[in-house]
């Protein structure tokens, strides 16, 4: 039963800082990226919480962490007054690079050159 609330407890908090992050004003996260929660990983406890995020543009990796680090107080005061939790956890932030390395993926797979069989001028 707690690990269903644990993730109900994830998806609430993905929703809540994934909108409030489009309303940040540091310029180190509005660098023409686009910033996405992929997941989010809360304690049983509700004191911690993993937030990974995922960029898909240019970026400076350590000048966006400061930035996610920079505005983690608003995002938690925000977090806090959205979602009605025992605790307002701690948020530390991960960057998810797999959007980044499945978009590689795929334009590999794109720029291949396969000629399949009905492709057979014979």
């Amino acid at each position: 039963m707690a690990n269903h609330h644990i993730d109900r407890i994830n998806d609430d908090i993905r929703r809540v800082l994934a909108e409030k992050l489009r309303e940040v004003k540091d310029p180190r996260l509005q660098q023409g990226t686009m910033l996405t929660v992929t997941h989010t990983d809360t304690t049983n406890d509700l004191r911690h919480c993993k937030v990974f995020i995922s960029v898909l543009g240019q970026f400076d990796e350590k000048e966006m962490m400061k930035g996610l680090r920079s505005v983690s107080g608003f995002l938690r005061r925000e977090l806090g007054h959205s979602l009605d939790l025992r605790y307002t956890p701690e948020l530390t932030f991960v960057l998810d690079d797999s959007i980044a390395h499945g978009a590689y993926i795929n334009r590999l797979i794109n720029d291949l050159d396969i000629q399949h069989d009905d492709d057979d001028p014979e």
